[in-house]
């Protein structure tokens, strides 16, 4: 039973390539929004949906794919998202107006929601010594972090190279390559007994839904507005009567005794505010990149790859040594605190900057901040759980990450436009709302580092996640 995959890191390289697809999928498509709003003559109001519905999906889908993975099998429902994500991406690249697009668009989320518990699943059975576990988790945070990151890089060089729908038809041969390689590579997995809980599931992903759409919907009808607070007293409704079906069926969807796994829920919140701070750094660093210093679409793709790079040698080369060495709480405190550093520097950017001076070795630190915190959190969140749960656990602390991105993402934006941050605005008035949100963001991942500090007990982390 213990014996090791002879494929395991062939095996390892193609989940991590899914896993890199899937965040990928979140972000390729942030510089080719204005060449799509011009071909579909999409509103400036409902150009977010091309973003946003990818992300709800995903978000309020994810509970539902891991407990899926554990009962059906983590192969069979990784490529069942596949044939998802790409007949999705297909639509999605010749639709021919806005309403095919922002259905695709969805779709492309039900997909990824069913292949990222599921990889996430299958990478932790693969192997069975802590070491190489360790260097494992290592290649699967830096797959997702660089995904994040070269999003904007790659939609920059798709889009004036080729064309803009060429973000989503490119899935379509990547999503039939992982196809012909999963039956060969992939081992079926485990599976649990038991049911699937629809009724949870839907009330979970109706609360997810809701409360990303009253927070993206926020800055155009007011933060007080009926509709706003209607919509996230929805949420809040649906997210209590979840958790009393959870309490209360035999077969729930999220069993609430997972959270009795050392570490999982605190682990969850301190990956959930990592997210809340990093989104809106590579967000607000592109628009500053483009806005205020004047770069275009290819050229603030390139500017990012050095953290990019970092970020992918340090995770595979240091992260694993530093957590043996140091714990995981150690590890977060530090990237966490990295984090900040990064953030302030940001904050204070002039808006003639230099990018050697002024943003280089801003996002060098926070790619050491990354790479010292994304692995830790992960672990944290998913380490503890029972192998027939991992399914689960692999849900839980996806849907953190995404909700963690989503709610601060939004807030952060609120605070931009509350600084000046609108179409009208000139470059060194766009520079002031930047470092708002810059400033924002340090707070948040500050707050990681208090929780992380409070909240986090080193023993359980050290006996589960490094030998």
């Amino acid at each position: 039973m213990n014996t090791p995959d002879p494929k395991r890191w062939t095996a390892l390289f193609l989940l991590c390539a899914a896993q890199f697809l899937v965040i990928l999928d979140a972000s390729i498509i942030g510089v080719a929004l204005p060449a799509i709003q011009k071909a579909l003559g999409i509103t400036a109001e409902n150009l977010q949906w091309i973003f946003n519905a990818y992300v709800v999906t995903f978000g309020g889908l994810l509970l539902l794919g891991g407990r899926l993975a554990d009962l059906f099998g983590q192969r069979r429902v990784f490529a069942a998202g596949w044939i998802v994500l790409t007949l999705a991406s297909l639509l999605a690249g010749l639709a021919p107006d806005e309403l095919t697009l922002d259905l695709a668009r969805a779709l492309q989320g039900v997909g990824a929601a069913l292949i990222s518990p599921a990889a996430m699943s299958l990478m932790m059975g693969l192997f069975h010594d802590p070491r190489e576990l360790g260097r494992a988790f290592g290649f699967w945070g830096a797959s997702a972090a660089a995904g994040g990151s070269a999003g904007v890089f790659l939609g920059g060089v798709i889009t004036q190279w080729l064309d803009w729908r060429w973000t989503f038809l490119i899935y379509v041969p990547l999503g039939l390559g992982v196809l012909a390689l999963t039956p060969t590579l992939l081992r079926k997995g485990t599976r649990a007994s038991g049911t699937v809980d629809w009724l949870g599931a839907l009330t979970v992903t109706g609360a997810i839904t809701l409360a990303v759409l009253g927070l993206v919907r926020a800055e155009t009808l007011g933060w007080t507005s009926a509709a706003t607070l209607g919509t996230l007293g929805g949420a809040a409704t649906l997210l209590i009567v979840f958790l009393a079906l959870q309490a209360t069926l035999r077969a729930p969807l999220m069993p609430l005794q997972i959270f009795r796994a050392p570490n999982l829920s605190v682990g969850n919140l301190v990956n959930a505010l990592l997210a809340g701070s990093w989104i809106p750094l590579w967000f607000f660093l592109n628009l500053y990149l483009q806005q205020v210093l004047g770069y275009n679409a290819l050229q603030g793709g390139l500017a990012l790859l050095p953290m990019t790079l970092l970020i992918m040698i340090l995770m595979v080369n240091m992260t694993g040594r530093v957590i043996a060495a140091f714990g995981i709480k150690k590890n977060l405190v530090i990237g966490l605190t990295l984090l900040v550093v990064s953030l302030a520097l940001l904050g204070r950017a002039p808006a003639d900057g230099n990018f050697l001076v002024d943003v280089l070795p801003a996002t060098l630190i926070a790619a050491f901040g990354m790479a010292f915190a994304y692995i830790p959190a992960t672990m944290a969140s998913v380490s503890g759980a029972r192998p027939e749960d991992s399914g689960l656990a692999s849900g839980i602390v996806n849907t953190t990450y995404q909700v963690g991105s989503a709610v601060g993402l939004a807030a952060i934006v609120a605070v931009a436009n509350a600084n000046g941050n609108n179409v009208d605005a000139s470059a060194a008035q766009l520079n002031t709302a930047y470092h708002a949100a810059f400033l924002s963001a340090a707070a948040i991942a500050a707050g990681g580092v208090l929780l992380t500090l409070l909240g986090v007990r080193v023993p359980d982390f050290k006996a589960s996640a490094t030998d």
